[in-house]
């Protein structure tokens, strides 16, 4: 493993523990040449399924384009990194479950919706507007009429 910083490839292993998801393995290292540590992580190198565009074109499924939206949508909520990242983590749990070569977006777009609306309704709204495309101010009202109706358990 190189350095991040330094690009030496003398480095060694701190720490190393069992992710949070249980899928992985988080270590510590440090760097023997400038002395600076850093954090990597471990995951099962499974085949994701590819991902069919709208437009019906394919292109390999991307996590750090599935986690940008994410972050996006929790930006300024009480969210740590940490949840957010579990939430992708399902996501692809999700997908390697239904063990299909090709998933269609609006699967995986569904499957998030549904995560983040159980963390934070504010995130949510901001997702699904992104995602389902609001045209306008009503778009908006008719989601919110229904997470309210949700609320008040009918």
């Amino acid at each position: 493993m190189k350095c991040p910083f330094c690009l030496s490839g003398d480095t060694k292993v701190v720490e190393t523990r069992t992710g949070r998801d249980g899928f992985s393995i988080r270590r510590r290292r440090e760097c023997m040449t400038c002395g600076r540590r850093f954090t990597t992580f471990e995951r099962i190198d499974d085949t994701m399924p590819m991902v069919v565009k709208k437009d019906g074109r394919r292109e390999p499924y991307n996590r750090d384009k599935l986690l940008a939206g994410i972050r996006k949508a929790f930006e300024k909520r009480p969210v740590s990194v940490e949840r957010q990242e579990g939430i992708v983590d399902e996501v692809e749990r999700y997908l390697l479950n239904l063990g299909e070569r090709e998933v269609p977006t609006s699967l995986i777009g569904e499957r998030v919706m549904e995560l983040i609306k159980e963390v934070d309704e504010v995130a949510y709204v901001r997702f699904a507007s992104v995602y389902r495309q609001f045209r306008d101010i009503s778009d908006f009202w008719e989601v919110l009429k229904k997470l309210v109706k949700e609320q008040n358990g009918g």
